[in-house]
């Protein structure tokens, strides 16, 4: 089955907006066994929807789109799609009722803008907005009025030229996130499955971290060439710090293919693996020292914080986490953390001496089994020909002494915060691991 997404909205042409419906609904098809295979992103415009939506169904056997289906004068979707497919908009009064009661729940007048929201495509599949007002709509592109085009060639003369083709759908989902993401699990995947045959489709992603992507494509590529052969798909996608390899396969020998894949590319890769799928460094340090029973201090400088912010983000990190201090300041190394004013005065802010004294005053003031400790120049500007921008110090304190490792993260500032936080917690899991 061939899927198309079509996402409305000027916003998003404009870059004042994050287009999070990609993500959320390549993944969810995916997992249903239905790869996309488009999509774009279009401004709020009659031309460029409808030529969007007629290219789309021209392809596909699906075409879902987002966004537009609000009260406000740049919601068009609904009546340029139904135009396009010669519909008629007919008040629902199921619809009209949702509205009002939406409203009466929260003690709000209803804007009377809200009443085109009552106009549904003649014909079409409607589902109710939890969350919102503006309902979701289905609709089969059944007389296949869109391939003629705009004008008047849209009567039943005009299209009965056109050889029979198995029914196309088309579906429209509200813009907003909240109301987008609990319609399509609740509501859309049961009308896929109804109208759509099961597909297999199987995804494997092996997350690693402290190779580069092309010298972990270099190391597995040869040995999956194999499965290459017999229909595994690979793909590789370098982050901040990790790169992932994505396995996948379809059809009756996807789940063997996959398999097969995973266990060559964990034989060659072996450590430098973190995870797989979603899991995320930090999710798996944190399980590592809860089933240890161990807790973990931080001491952060060049990172302001950001360890800190990615182990509080896993649920049950209070179990295992104690407290941080972000030293940006000298003073503050001193003050909070015990490091000597003379180590800073002899050594500098970023040194192996600083770096080891902060992950050891961290560690004794919180009463800690672990303490990591970071200290870096993160640029653009402040580096030395001896200490360049990029240079970054690493400590790891514990019952068994402190450890300083020397990384040279040569990123914005962004990156250079993630790279660093990641080698960092990596160190960690590592040390746990053993």
């Amino acid at each position: 089955m061939k899927i198309e997404i079509v996402n409305t909205g000027s916003e998003l042409m404009l870059g004042r907006v994050l287009n999070t419906h990609q993500q959320f609904l390549c993944r969810r098809l995916a997992d249903l066994g239905h790869v996309v295979t488009r999509q774009v992103a279009i401004a709020d415009t009659g031309s460029e929807i409808q030529t969007a939506v007629r290219e789309a169904l021209s392809r596909a056997d699906l075409v879902i789109t987002t966004g537009g289906l609000g009260p406000t004068s740049d919601d068009i979707t609904r009546e340029l799609i139904a135009e396009l497919l010669g519909k008629k908009l007919i008040e629902n009064k199921e619809v009209l009722a949702h509205i009002e009661n939406f409203f009466a729940k929260r003690g709000r007048p209803r804007p009377a803008k809200t009443s085109v929201e009552n106009f549904v495509p003649e014909g079409a599949e409607i589902f109710p907005n939890a969350t919102g007002t503006a309902p979701g709509l289905a609709m089969k592109a059944g007389d296949r009025r869109w391939e003629i085009g705009d004008g008047a060639e849209t009567s039943p003369s005009a299209i009965s030229h056109l050889p029979s083709a198995p029914p196309k759908w088309l579906v429209m989902l509200p813009g907003p996130p909240r109301e987008l993401r609990p319609m399509f699990d609740n509501q859309i995947v049961p009308l896929l499955k109804r109208e759509f045959a099961d597909e297999i489709f199987i995804c494997r992603t092996i997350l690693t971290t402290g190779i580069g992507e092309s010298r972990v494509q270099e190391y597995v590529e040869a040995d999956l060439q194999p499965l290459v052969k017999r229909g595994l798909e690979i793909g590789y996608c370098a982050r901040p710090g990790a790169v992932d390899v994505r396995l996948t396969a379809s059809g009756a020998m996807a789940e063997k293919l996959v398999s097969e894949g995973e266990a060559v590319v964990q034989k060659i890769l072996g450590e430098n693996i973190f995870g797989f799928d979603d899991a995320e460094i930090e999710n798996v340090v944190v399980k590592l020292l809860a089933q240890k029973k161990k807790t973990l201090a931080l001491a952060e400088s060049c990172t302001g914080g950001l360890i800190a912010n990615r182990i509080t983000d896993v649920p049950g990190a209070s179990e295992i986490f104690l407290g941080g201090v972000v030293s940006y300041a000298n003073s503050a190394k001193e003050k909070f953390l015990d490091v000597r004013a003379e180590t800073l005065q002899t050594h500098g802010a970023v040194s192996e001496a600083v770096a080891r004294e902060m992950a050891l005053g961290a560690r004794e003031k919180f009463g800690s089994d672990f303490a990591i400790a970071v200290t870096g120049i993160a640029g653009p500007s402040g580096g030395s020909a001896e200490k360049p921008v990029g240079t970054v110090f690493i400590a790891l304190a514990s019952a068994s002494g402190v450890e300083v490792k020397k990384f040279l993260n040569v990123w914005e500032r962004a990156t250079f915060k993630q790279v660093t936080a990641t080698q960092a917690l990596e160190w960690l899991r590592r040390t746990l691991s053993a």
